[in-house]
Protein backbone atom coordinates (compact mmCIF):
# COMPACT_ATOMS: atom_id res chain seq x y z
CA UNK A 1 0.00 0.00 0.00
CA UNK A 2 3.02 2.54 0.81
CA UNK A 3 4.32 1.91 -2.45
CA UNK A 4 1.32 2.71 -3.81
CA UNK A 5 0.51 5.86 -2.29
CA UNK A 6 3.99 7.13 -1.08
CA UNK A 7 3.47 10.31 -2.66
CA UNK A 8 0.69 11.14 -0.57
CA UNK A 9 2.81 9.79 2.29
CA UNK A 10 5.59 11.93 2.27
CA UNK A 11 3.15 15.38 1.72
CA UNK A 12 1.14 13.93 5.09
CA UNK A 13 4.40 13.62 7.03
CA UNK A 14 5.66 17.56 5.60
CA UNK A 15 2.31 18.75 6.72
CA UNK A 16 2.71 17.35 9.87
CA UNK A 17 6.19 18.62 10.35
CA UNK A 18 5.00 22.15 9.37
CA UNK A 19 2.33 21.63 12.29
CA UNK A 20 4.36 20.45 14.70
CA UNK A 21 6.87 22.95 14.46
CA UNK A 22 3.86 25.58 14.63
CA UNK A 23 2.32 24.07 17.22
CA UNK A 24 5.40 23.49 19.39
CA UNK A 25 5.32 20.08 20.58
CA UNK A 26 6.22 18.08 17.89
CA UNK A 27 5.18 16.13 14.45
CA UNK A 28 4.73 12.52 15.78
CA UNK A 29 0.82 13.83 17.17
CA UNK A 30 0.07 14.03 13.43
CA UNK A 31 2.51 11.57 12.46
CA UNK A 32 1.14 8.59 14.02
CA UNK A 33 -2.52 8.75 12.81
CA UNK A 34 -1.14 8.98 9.51
CA UNK A 35 1.11 6.40 9.75
CA UNK A 36 -1.46 4.17 11.02
CA UNK A 37 -3.49 4.36 7.80
CA UNK A 38 -0.28 2.46 5.91
CA UNK A 39 1.68 0.80 8.70
CA UNK A 40 0.33 -1.82 11.50
CA UNK A 41 0.44 0.08 15.08
CA UNK A 42 3.50 -1.47 16.22
CA UNK A 43 5.71 -0.92 13.06
CA UNK A 44 4.47 2.44 13.53
CA UNK A 45 5.44 3.26 16.73
CA UNK A 46 9.50 2.08 16.06
CA UNK A 47 8.62 4.05 12.88
CA UNK A 48 8.11 7.62 15.28
CA UNK A 49 10.91 7.10 17.50
CA UNK A 50 13.13 6.85 15.23
CA UNK A 51 11.50 9.45 12.87
CA UNK A 52 10.96 12.03 15.78
CA UNK A 53 14.34 11.39 17.24
CA UNK A 54 16.31 13.01 13.89
CA UNK A 55 13.27 15.39 13.89
CA UNK A 56 13.37 16.87 17.19
CA UNK A 57 17.84 17.52 16.90
CA UNK A 58 16.48 19.52 13.80
CA UNK A 59 14.37 21.64 16.16
CA UNK A 60 17.33 22.25 18.50
CA UNK A 61 19.57 23.14 15.75
CA UNK A 62 16.49 26.02 14.92
CA UNK A 63 15.32 27.13 18.00
CA UNK A 64 18.46 26.90 20.18
CA UNK A 65 18.61 29.81 22.03
CA UNK A 66 15.66 29.18 24.04
CA UNK A 67 15.90 26.41 25.95
CA UNK A 68 14.27 26.48 29.88
CA UNK A 69 16.55 24.39 31.91
CA UNK A 70 14.40 24.23 34.82
CA UNK A 71 11.44 22.61 33.05
CA UNK A 72 13.82 20.71 31.16
CA UNK A 73 14.79 18.91 34.64
CA UNK A 74 11.68 18.73 36.30
CA UNK A 75 9.23 17.72 33.20
CA UNK A 76 11.42 16.09 31.06
CA UNK A 77 12.79 13.38 33.85
CA UNK A 78 9.41 11.82 34.77
CA UNK A 79 8.77 12.00 31.09
CA UNK A 80 11.95 9.61 30.00
CA UNK A 81 11.36 7.95 32.99
CA UNK A 82 7.86 6.94 32.16
CA UNK A 83 7.82 7.17 28.47
CA UNK A 84 10.06 3.60 29.01
CA UNK A 85 7.05 2.19 31.33
CA UNK A 86 5.21 2.95 28.54
CA UNK A 87 7.08 1.40 25.85
CA UNK A 88 7.15 -1.95 28.05
CA UNK A 89 3.70 -1.76 28.87
CA UNK A 90 2.37 -0.89 25.32
CA UNK A 91 2.55 -4.62 24.16
CA UNK A 92 0.17 -5.19 26.92
CA UNK A 93 -2.63 -3.08 25.93
CA UNK A 94 -5.05 -2.48 23.44
CA UNK A 95 -3.78 0.03 21.30
CA UNK A 96 -7.62 1.55 20.26
CA UNK A 97 -9.00 1.74 23.72
CA UNK A 98 -5.90 4.12 24.74
CA UNK A 99 -6.52 6.13 21.69
CA UNK A 100 -9.90 6.72 22.63
CA UNK A 101 -9.07 7.19 26.14
CA UNK A 102 -6.65 9.97 25.40
CA UNK A 103 -8.77 11.28 22.56
CA UNK A 104 -11.41 12.41 24.84
CA UNK A 105 -8.95 13.30 27.68
CA UNK A 106 -7.73 15.73 24.64
CA UNK A 107 -10.95 17.44 23.67
CA UNK A 108 -12.38 18.29 27.65
CA UNK A 109 -8.52 19.75 28.07
CA UNK A 110 -8.51 21.91 25.50
CA UNK A 111 -12.00 23.05 25.40
CA UNK A 112 -11.79 23.71 29.07
CA UNK A 113 -9.12 26.12 28.14
CA UNK A 114 -10.33 27.61 24.97
CA UNK A 115 -13.68 28.66 26.66
CA UNK A 116 -12.33 29.86 30.79
CA UNK A 117 -8.99 31.63 28.74
CA UNK A 118 -8.34 32.88 32.14
CA UNK A 119 -7.85 29.58 33.52
CA UNK A 120 -4.17 28.65 33.92
CA UNK A 121 -1.97 25.68 34.85
CA UNK A 122 0.27 26.70 37.71
CA UNK A 123 3.87 27.19 36.81
CA UNK A 124 4.83 24.79 39.89
CA UNK A 125 7.33 21.74 39.95
CA UNK A 126 4.96 19.61 41.32
CA UNK A 127 2.48 20.04 37.38
CA UNK A 128 5.65 20.10 35.79
CA UNK A 129 5.97 16.89 37.13
CA UNK A 130 2.92 15.16 36.50
CA UNK A 131 2.50 16.61 32.98
CA UNK A 132 6.01 14.96 32.52
CA UNK A 133 5.11 11.78 33.46
CA UNK A 134 1.19 11.81 31.87
CA UNK A 135 3.22 12.47 28.85
CA UNK A 136 5.91 10.43 28.54
CA UNK A 137 3.43 7.44 29.32
CA UNK A 138 1.37 8.30 27.14
CA UNK A 139 4.23 8.50 24.39
CA UNK A 140 5.48 5.54 25.33
CA UNK A 141 2.19 3.38 25.08
CA UNK A 142 0.68 5.44 21.79
CA UNK A 143 3.25 6.79 19.94
CA UNK A 144 2.54 10.66 20.85
CA UNK A 145 2.62 12.47 24.26
CA UNK A 146 3.62 15.98 23.11
CA UNK A 147 -0.34 17.24 23.03
CA UNK A 148 0.21 16.54 27.00
CA UNK A 149 3.26 18.23 27.49
CA UNK A 150 2.09 21.16 25.10
CA UNK A 151 -0.71 21.96 27.62
CA UNK A 152 1.72 21.50 30.75
CA UNK A 153 4.74 23.95 28.73
CA UNK A 154 1.96 26.61 28.25
CA UNK A 155 1.40 27.22 31.84
CA UNK A 156 5.13 28.14 32.28
CA UNK A 157 4.89 31.54 29.66
CA UNK A 158 7.30 31.42 27.42
CA UNK A 159 8.37 32.98 24.23
CA UNK A 160 7.38 30.61 21.20
CA UNK A 161 11.06 30.06 20.78
CA UNK A 162 12.04 29.10 23.87
CA UNK A 163 8.34 27.16 24.16
CA UNK A 164 9.69 24.49 21.06
CA UNK A 165 13.46 24.55 21.89
CA UNK A 166 12.35 23.17 25.50
CA UNK A 167 9.93 21.01 24.15
CA UNK A 168 12.62 19.57 21.79
CA UNK A 169 15.08 18.53 24.16
CA UNK A 170 12.42 17.08 26.30
CA UNK A 171 11.11 15.16 23.11
CA UNK A 172 15.16 13.93 22.28
CA UNK A 173 15.23 12.35 26.06
CA UNK A 174 11.62 10.60 25.51
CA UNK A 175 12.42 9.30 21.94
CA UNK A 176 15.58 7.89 22.53
CA UNK A 177 14.58 6.26 25.63
CA UNK A 178 11.87 4.72 23.80
CA UNK A 179 13.19 3.72 20.70
CA UNK A 180 15.68 1.42 22.92
CA UNK A 181 12.69 -0.53 24.21
CA UNK A 182 10.66 -0.41 21.51
CA UNK A 183 13.67 -2.22 19.57
CA UNK A 184 14.12 -4.61 22.50
CA UNK A 185 9.90 -5.28 21.87
CA UNK A 186 10.46 -6.17 18.49
CA UNK A 187 8.87 -3.07 17.18
CA UNK A 188 11.80 -1.70 15.23
CA UNK A 189 11.72 -3.50 11.25
CA UNK A 190 14.76 -3.38 9.39
CA UNK A 191 12.89 -2.99 5.84
CA UNK A 192 11.78 0.18 7.32
CA UNK A 193 14.72 1.66 7.90
CA UNK A 194 14.98 2.88 4.60
CA UNK A 195 12.11 5.40 5.08
CA UNK A 196 14.39 7.14 8.40
CA UNK A 197 16.66 9.15 5.93
CA UNK A 198 14.34 10.65 3.48
CA UNK A 199 11.74 11.50 6.42
CA UNK A 200 14.70 13.19 7.82
CA UNK A 201 15.36 15.38 4.94
CA UNK A 202 11.28 16.38 5.19
CA UNK A 203 11.62 17.55 8.35
CA UNK A 204 14.28 19.81 7.82
CA UNK A 205 12.16 21.25 4.92
CA UNK A 206 8.84 20.69 7.43
CA UNK A 207 10.71 22.57 10.31
CA UNK A 208 12.15 25.33 8.08
CA UNK A 209 8.46 26.39 7.00
CA UNK A 210 7.10 25.45 10.41
CA UNK A 211 9.77 28.28 11.34
CA UNK A 212 8.78 30.59 8.70
CA UNK A 213 5.15 30.39 9.84
CA UNK A 214 5.45 30.89 13.44
CA UNK A 215 7.68 34.31 12.91
CA UNK A 216 4.09 35.37 11.43
CA UNK A 217 2.29 34.89 14.44
CA UNK A 218 1.47 36.60 17.82
CA UNK A 219 1.97 34.85 21.26
CA UNK A 220 -1.83 35.01 22.30
CA UNK A 221 -2.31 33.33 18.03
CA UNK A 222 0.31 31.03 19.36
CA UNK A 223 -1.34 29.77 22.37
CA UNK A 224 -4.91 29.58 20.79
CA UNK A 225 -3.09 27.41 17.84
CA UNK A 226 -1.63 25.25 20.40
CA UNK A 227 -5.33 24.56 22.15
CA UNK A 228 -6.96 24.51 18.48
CA UNK A 229 -4.29 21.67 17.43
CA UNK A 230 -4.75 19.72 20.50
CA UNK A 231 -8.41 19.56 20.32
CA UNK A 232 -8.29 18.60 16.50
CA UNK A 233 -5.85 15.65 17.71
CA UNK A 234 -8.51 14.31 20.57
CA UNK A 235 -11.61 14.39 17.80
CA UNK A 236 -8.91 12.89 15.01
CA UNK A 237 -7.79 10.18 17.55
CA UNK A 238 -11.14 9.02 18.18
CA UNK A 239 -12.57 9.54 14.70
CA UNK A 240 -9.47 7.33 13.34
CA UNK A 241 -10.43 4.54 15.26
Amino acid sequence: MLSKYFGVFLFLVLLAEILGTVGGFGSSVFFVPVANFFFDFQSVLGITALFHLSSNIIKIGFFRKGINKRVVLYLGIPAIIFVSIGAYLSQFFNPIILTYFLGGFLIVLSLIFLVFKQLKIKDNNSNAIIGGALSGLSAGLLGTGGAIRGITLSAFKMSKEKFIATSAVIDLGVDFSRSIVYYQNGYIHKHDLYLIPILIVVSVIGTYFGKKILDKISQVQFRDFVLILILLIGIASIISN
